[in-house]
């Protein structure tokens, strides 16, 4: 954040740590919950600019789930890659495919410049878990 020019501020430093310590997803709404905690006068304004602003930076990774949006920190994978999620417990595969790259039709007057794709479904454990 500081080479983005951005302050280090203590709540800064506790979302980040939040984030560092958690095992799945948090929605803006537990971030809030979580810190509003230790920081009483905290808006929820002030906790989702500062999410769009990690994510806008890289540090955390954007997905939209039915139930809204999450946010995780962003994984460690070099190249560039999109996600299997479990709709269950939300454990989350990196997937190495990439629909762009195999002749997806993009019209000639449209230029992409990102793209999403994230597959959703059931990992192993939960459909064991399921059927018994």
């Amino acid at each position: 954040m500081s080479e983005q020019g951005l302050r280090i501020t203590d709540q800064r430093k506790t979302l980040a740590k939040l984030f560092a310590e958690a095992e799945g997803y948090l929605t803006a709404k537990d971030v809030y919950d979580e810190m509003g905690r230790s920081y009483s006068g905290l808006s929820f304004d002030t906790v989702y600019r500062n999410l769009r602003v990690l994510h806008e930076l890289g540090v955390l990774e954007q997905f939209v789930f039915e139930d809204g949006i999450k946010f995780k920190v962003h994984c460690q994978e070099a190249h560039h890659h999109h996600h299997l999620i479990c709709l269950q417990c939300e454990k989350t595969y990196p997937l190495v495919f990439c629909p762009m790259d195999t002749g997806c039709k993009v019209p000639d007057h449209f230029q992409v410049v990102k793209h999403k794709f994230e597959v959703f479904g059931y990992c192993q454990d939960c459909r064991t878990e399921q059927q018994t």
